[in-house]
């Protein structure tokens, strides 16, 4: 484990990839489901049970890709070849998802889910535990991943800005998701071919084969990747139901879908100015303390969303840029985390598990996405809403506790487990000193 401070260069490098990603990934979560209901005519509660079986088909891949990531080295790294192998998966299924045929239906957007999911976990799971990997300070893994969220934030913000400005033009939804497909198609390989050039895999660490029942042990007495998950797991949901009916409550509550575009692009503004300042104030409270105080402030915000109707725009304009000074640490600073608790494990002998580790975060996360949506939207059925027709009261009010009481609930259950995080500083430098003592001896064993 490298304990140096990367450079800039060499971090700019690696968040690069971050960009087409991003720019990608907010179309497939927000933008898809309603284009395939609206355009091609897909009712919600289909939409919602295709997106929940390719999310579980998520939760079997990420275990099984991230331990693999661990366990299989070559001269190139144990990294970097996943991440070349998943780029063809992810750029057709997404080219297929988002430039669908004529007539496509259910089993087309489920088949190229699966795909599209699949290619983008064997790039983001070893993409997540490389940069784990570039530093074992406690404070350098925030900068890190501070660099990739950045990237992530300003590929975000493209896909926000370009379908916005297509529309203005006339364009149709479907013509911007082509455009995004095509950028992510070219940009995606060249991003890849920086970061395979300019950053450095750290070297595989020196480590003991951790038979699978041993390794299962590890983890169940793991308790800060107990609490940790189990944050991320609500936090998640918490984050996916309002990404998921964004467009709905903006459009059906607020009337206010012409400016779906200026409200995205506010949200994330937000969240770039605002990160430097938790960056900072995470050095000197701890990254769970920063956190916490972020989600109880977006809670604090979020609380009004439900008291808005039509006519409120600038009301719910205001809440936008508050709750998104907060985006920024949802995004980085749970993953720094992350890396700190993979040292609790190493620490015990798990010997460098990352890609598991990550891959159980990142099952843990999309399992919290496949129940918003597939929750979401069958009770938003049920409850008789009809995007674009004429929705009774309860409907829309079905909606807007969906969209805001829901997350402020879950996020106040996640506060009481992450203000209490066991694993601070001095916790994790001590870690540290454990883990190199057994490298030291693992490789004077050799």
């Amino acid at each position: 484990m490298q304990t140096d401070r990367p450079g800039s260069g060499r971090l700019l490098a690696y968040g690069l990839p971050g960009l087409p990603l991003a720019a990608v990934g907010l179309p497939l979560y927000i933008f898809l489901p309603a284009f395939y209901h609206e355009s091609l005519g897909l009712p919600l509660g289909v939409v919602g049970l295709v997106l929940l079986i390719a999310r579980i088909w998520d939760v079997v891949t990420d275990p099984l890709v991230g331990s693999l990531t661990d366990y299989r080295g070559s001269r190139w790294g144990r990294r970097k070849p996943w991440m070349v192998a998943g780029a063809p998966l992810f750029m057709l299924g997404v080219w297929l998802l988002m430039v669908p045929p004529s007539g496509a239906g259910a089993s087309h957007l489920l088949l190229w889910s699966l795909v599209a999911y699949l290619g983008w976990t064997m790039i983001q799971l070893p993409y997540v535990a490389m940069g784990a990997e570039l530093s074992g300070d406690y404070h350098q893994r925030s900068r890190i991943t501070v660099f990739r969220e950045g990237f992530v934030v300003v590929g975000t913000l493209a896909a926000v800005i370009v379908p916005g400005a297509m529309e203005e033009m006339g364009a149709a939804r479907g013509d911007a998701l082509r455009v995004l497909a095509a950028a992510m198609v070219m940009l995606l390989p060249l991003a890849l071919l920086i970061l395979l050039w300019r950053v450095q895999e750290p070297p595989r660490p020196a480590r003991k084969l951790v038979p699978w029942g041993e390794g299962l042990r590890l983890l169940a007495e793991n308790r800060p990747f107990r609490r940790l998950l189990l944050a991320y797991l609500v936090n998640g949901m918490a984050n996916a139901l309002p990404a998921s009916l964004f467009i709905l409550f903006a459009t059906e509550v607020l009337g206010a879908g012409d400016r779906i575009g200026l409200l995205l692009i506010v949200y994330f503004l937000s969240a770039v100015v605002a990160l430097p300042f938790w960056l900072r104030a995470s050095r000197r409270f701890g990254k769970h303390r920063i956190w916490a105080v972020s989600m109880a402030w977006a809670a604090l915000i979020f609380a009004f969303v439900p008291l808005l109707g039509e006519g409120d725009f600038h009301w719910f304009l205001l809440i936008t840029i508050l709750t998104g000074f907060s985006l920024g640490v949802d995004q980085a600073i749970p993953a720094s985390m992350q890396a700190d608790v993979v040292d609790e494990d190493s620490a015990r002998g798990g010997g460098g598990r990352a890609g598991l580790y990550f891959g159980l975060w990142n099952m843990a996360t999309k399992f919290a996405w496949a129940l918003a949506v597939g929750i979401a939207f069958p009770v938003l059925d049920l409850a008789g809403f009809e995007s674009g027709g004429q929705n009774a009261q309860g409907s829309l009010l079905t909606l807007s506790l969906l969209y805001g009481a829901a997350p402020v609930a879950a996020k106040l259950a996640v506060i009481p487990l992450v203000w209490r995080f066991p694993l601070d500083q001095q916790r994790q430098a001590r870690l540290q000193t454990t883990i190199a003592e057994h490298q030291r001896q693992l490789g004077g064993a050799a």
